[in-house]
């Protein structure tokens, strides 16, 4: 008589199953829908195992945010590295397109990481990954600027793209306009303003 084996349980594989899943449940459903049932169920385990790796919902959605912050900092490296034009305003262009792209191209968990949270907690890797995002920023635009002007220009610069992201991501641009030239135009006119000194930004 032949005896079924049953497949070891690795913890590991179930941490990755729990986060592919619940990036899945994000994209299928308003975050609100969103639950540790829910993301089990599609990883194909118990209600009760998720337990094993995240004490909450909150620690989940901050993991998967998290790692949308390291992939999110590393295609903005890669675009910058890759601009044809290497002066610093060129990276800070090709930067501010590899952004717009991350949004429309992942907009769950953009939608995690600078909209609804949701549950999601402040956790540690979250954090750090949050601060390693906003120092990539401060450091292009501080080339720029200088660092007086640094962390005001940052602050501009990141709210200038994010407007631009949510119009795009919540279809609120105007027909005669595309993205492509929204964020060519913000763009152009973002980084000329923190290019041309302290007049620009603070002209009354």
């Amino acid at each position: 008589m032949s005896r079924t084996v049953k497949k070891p349980y690795h913890h590991g594989d179930l941490r990755e199953k729990l986060v592919t899943a619940g990036e899945q449940a994000l994209q299928d459903l308003p975050l609100a829908e969103v639950t540790l049932r829910e993301i089990a169920r599609r990883a194909g385990v118990s209600h009760a195992a998720p337990k094993h790796h995240f004490a909450s919902l909150g620690e989940l959605l901050a993991e998967i945010a998290a790692r949308g912050f390291r992939r999110f900092v590393a295609e903005l490296d890669a675009a910058m590295a890759a601009s044809s034009e290497q002066s610093t305003t060129g990276r800070l262009h090709a930067m501010g397109r590899a952004y717009l792209d991350f949004a429309v191209g992942q907009p769950a968990v953009y939608g995690l990481m600078f909209g609804q949270q949701g549950d999601s907690v402040m956790t540690p890797a979250l954090m750090e990954a949050m601060k390693a995002a906003w120092s990539q920023l401060s450091v292009a635009v501080e080339a720029v600027t200088g660092p007086a002007r640094a962390r005001d220009g940052a602050i501009t610069l990141w709210a200038s793209v994010h407007g631009l992201a949510m119009l795009a991501l919540e279809r609120r641009m105007p027909p005669v306009i595309t993205i492509g030239e929204a964020t060519e135009a913000v763009l152009r006119l973002t980084i000329a303003g923190l290019k041309a000194g302290d007049g620009a930004l603070t002209a009354r």
